[in-house]
């Protein structure tokens, strides 16, 4: 078997030199192939090439995320034209995708290499928008811009019209989508295996007051209304483009855009269940750690403690 070659996608901002030194060792002793987007090409160890981004998908055979959800979704993007295995290592918060944390990494990476892994795969929402086009792993959001009006917007389905829209935000969500932007406007939990497009309206005022939950098959036409104000175009939580009044984004569903590396599915849906059921208390992170016993919160405080330089 040919070594592996790894594509690395690293968050924007937080350091990843601990991560990346784990992933260098590793790769040297099992002479293993490492990629990074030119634009990273500072951050990484002389021993990584750096290519244009286009390229990566078609000369890695997977891939390691390297931060929380975002850096993950954005890793699912660079591979949506040719999706290959994506494997999120965790220096974020409160992720729902990814799985690793630094400590098991190796353990991972060779689980990765031997093939000895799930699949988990995951479907994407195609933008078109005034003719550009765009993709969403999680959701497409119509979003208001303070000071200039509201969402004011015409639900199409397959040609015809179902109602309007009068609100902050306009979501349109994967499954996957379901416990971000469209959960916190009071959108349904949707099982990652359910093939499905959920459009929730945040903060309605008036139309559409409540989630609509749509085929895959079916197209979907978001229409601004005649006067109606300008409106930021967001994918995946980036603001992409601005448009107004009777401008028109269309959204179509992909399946099996991309692969999303699973070690344990089930300890991972399990641990995800514990992390929904957090986001409803009306408690800070370093309020809930108060309350874990004395000896375990040591334990946390060593584990987030930097490494010496």
């Amino acid at each position: 078997m040919d070594p592996i070659r790894l594509g690395l996608v690293l968050h924007p901002s937080r350091d990843a030199a601990g991560v990346l030194g784990t992933i260098v060792a590793w790769a040297a002793a099992r002479d293993a192939r490492l990629y990074v987007r030119d634009t990273d090409r500072h951050r990484a160890p002389s021993t990584v090439t750096a290519l244009p981004a286009a390229d990566l998908a078609s000369c890695c055979d997977a891939f390691v995320s390297i931060g929380g959800d975002g850096t993950m979704l954005g890793a699912l993007r660079l591979t949506v034209d040719d999706p290959k295995p994506v494997l999120g290592v965790h220096l974020g918060r409160l992720g729902f995708l990814v799985e690793v944390e630094p400590p098991d990494l190796p353990a991972a990476l060779d689980r990765l290499a031997a093939r000895d892994v799930t699949l988990e795969p995951h479907s994407c929402l195609v933008l078109d928008v005034c003719g550009a086009e765009a993709v969403a792993f999680n959701d497409v959001a119509l979003a208001r811009q303070p000071g200039t009006g509201f969402v004011s917007a015409v639900l199409a389905v397959d040609g015809q019209r179902y109602g309007h829209y009068r609100c902050d935000a306009l979501v349109v969500s994967t499954p996957t989508g379901s416990t971000a932007y469209s959960y916190a406007a009071g959108g349904p939990l949707v099982s990652p295996a359910a093939q499905v497009v959920v459009v929730t309206p945040s903060a309605p005022m008036a139309g559409i007051s409540r989630s609509v939950v749509l085929s895959p098959d079916e197209t979907i036409r978001l229409e601004l209304r005649p006067g109606a104000a300008r409106v930021a175009v967001e994918v995946d939580g980036r603001v992409i483009r601005h448009i107004g009044a009777e401008e028109v984004v269309g959204v179509r569903y992909r399946r099996d855009a991309g692969f999303v590396v699973r070690l344990d599915p089930r300890r991972h849906r399990e641990r995800n269940q514990l992390k929904l059921s957090l986001l409803d208390l009306p408690l800070l992170p370093e309020q809930l750690r108060e309350l874990l016993p004395e000896q375990l919160r040591e334990q946390l405080n060593r584990r987030e403690l930097p490494p010496p330089r």
